[in-house]
């Protein structure tokens, strides 16, 4: 295959690991620095393309936070789901699980009823007028500990919004252990939660093993280091517990050095589900789409092969029995369409 790009642009896809705020585009991101003058984010688009640029890992958390800083109100919220979706409605993304960090809103001022509000009307309004149904995963924001644990725990139970399915685990690993993390997510387990926590993307596979036996994990957000460990990826593989794969996410985070040492090959040839996402794509310059397009160079995948993959997130995915049916039938059919061209 020569060039993949108009076959991916067009194929049905899901995707499992994509940050609410950090998928807010230049657009949305200058709009919503021009609400609010006061903030250090740049509101002309092309200046935010230098303030994206980051050194490591630390850099880029500090980056987004100020990005989080700008959503301060529920109109931002609403505002910014809403056109998220639009962005991925453009890339024939039909169903997202979107990571929402509530905990970095409602600290902020932000009433949490009127967040929820924001982020369900985002949602129906999303599935009505442009065909993509989401989905949130509602995550601990590691840096701000074990309080915002509690308060992410409680939101999620207690005012558990129609859309929730998961629970998750972000920021840095480094000094931010995973077993502390436990009790918060039995809660959100017993309450029906799926476990999607982030491990070993700049930590080694003890941080992943650590995910797997204290907080539950049913797929893994990055775990880039799995690879180190054998007796890990046979772990992953036997078990079928996906990884969360973002390949251009963890180059621009320097969790690795070049694109082409990316672990998602051994990760593949070890038999290990690996699904394709895009993280906070336009921090990193990217989209669904152009990671699809790396992993098949990287993998060395045709039409096929880039259709299983896209399968792959389906299969891994919350979505219900019905919704995968009809979805993977419509990777099938688009696919079958475009070989019999």
């Amino acid at each position: 295959m020569t060039d993949p790009h108009p076959f991916i642009a067009g194929l049905p896809k899901a995707e499992l690991h994509v940050h609410h705020v950090g998928s807010a585009s230049p657009r949305i991101v200058a709009e919503l620095a021009a609400r609010h003058p006061d903030s250090q984010v740049p509101s002309d688009p092309e200046a935010l393309a230098d303030y994206f640029t980051f050194t490591d890992f630390a850099h880029f958390i500090t980056v987004y936070l100020s990005v989080v800083d700008l959503i301060r109100t529920p109109e931002d919220v609403r505002l910014l789901t809403f056109e998220v979706a639009r962005d991925m409605a453009r890339q024939n993304i039909r169903y997202a699980e979107l990571t929402v960090t509530p905990y970095s809103s409602t600290s902020r001022g932000i009433p949490e009823q009127g967040f929820m509000e924001a982020i369900e009307d985002a949602r129906k309004a999303a599935e009505a007028e442009l065909g993509v149904v989401l989905r949130w995963c509602f995550d601990i924001p590691g840096e701000a500990g074990l309080p915002a644990a509690e308060e992410t725990a409680r939101l999620a139970v207690d005012l558990r919004p129609e859309g929730l399915v998961s629970f998750g685990l972000g920021g840095p690993e480094i000094g931010v252990p995973r077993p502390q993390f436990k009790p918060y997510f039995d809660r959100a387990i017993a309450a029906g939660l799926h476990s999607v926590p982030h491990a070993g993307e700049t930590t080694g596979p003890e941080t992943i093993w650590d995910a797997l036996r204290d907080l539950g994990a049913e797929r893994i957000g990055h775990g880039t280091s799995a690879v180190r460990d054998p007796e890990l990826l046979a772990h992953l593989a036997r078990h079928r517990i996906p990884l969360e794969v973002c390949p251009t996410s963890n180059i621009a985070t320097r969790a690795v050095a070049d694109i082409e040492e990316h672990p998602i090959k051994a990760m593949v040839a070890a038999g290990v589900m690996v699904t394709v996402n895009s993280d906070d794509p336009p921090m990193f310059g990217t989209d669904l789409n152009r990671e699809y397009a790396v992993a098949a160079r990287l993998l060395g995948l045709d039409e096929r092969g880039i259709a299983d993959l896209a399968k792959n997130a389906v299969e891994a995915s919350f979505l219900d029995a019905a919704g995968k049916k009809t979805l993977a039938a419509e990777i099938d059919t688009y696919t079958a369409e475009w070989l019999a061209r």
